[in-house]
């Protein structure tokens, strides 16, 4: 297999698996449904690019046309992880709190009305800085680790 997917792919994973106790040591919260959603810390999405783009620039080299591309897409990715992404996850807040007022405003009104209950948006869609800098840095020394245990061996 590919090391350098097989290094990101690892990356996320780990990442993932991180915010289950990371969550529940800051709410004390134990939610394992958190491994299947985006958003927290760490971010997987920073914690790929960046293992990826340290793989290859160990591998190949920092001057690499490979290693030019992984960086600037690590960078536009972590960009957008924890900018476009984040601010619908903030727009996405203020959609469902608006639904709840609307709901506190029919109920003491007493006005009936009437309306297809939609489900309730996704709020944790993008990241912090804080946890895009957070995946970055696991994503570096797990690209480290993965050079370290396959880098020298032939790719095929």
């Amino acid at each position: 297999m590919n090391k350098g997917i097989l290094t990101a792919l690892v990356s996320i994973i780990v990442a993932q698996g991180l915010k289950i106790p990371l969550h529940y040591v800051k709410s004390g919260k134990w939610k394992g449904g958190l491994f299947f959603q985006t958003g927290g810390m760490p971010s997987s999405h920073s914690a790929g690019v960046a293992s990826l783009a340290t793989f290859i620039a160990l591998k190949r080299g920092f001057r690499t046309m490979d290693f030019a591309l992984a960086f600037i897409f690590g960078i536009i990715v972590m960009y957008d992880a924890q900018g476009i992404r984040r601010q619908t996850g903030e727009l996405t807040l203020k959609v469902n709190s608006l639904n709840d007022l609307v709901q506190k405003a029919n109920e003491q009104e007493g006005v009936p009305f009437e309306e297809k209950q939609p489900k309730r948006l996704k709020e944790m869609l993008g990241h912090r800085p804080e946890e895009v800098v957070g995946g970055a840095v696991l994503g570096v020394i797990t690209g480290l680790i993965s050079h370290r245990t396959w880098g020298n061996r032939k790719s095929r």
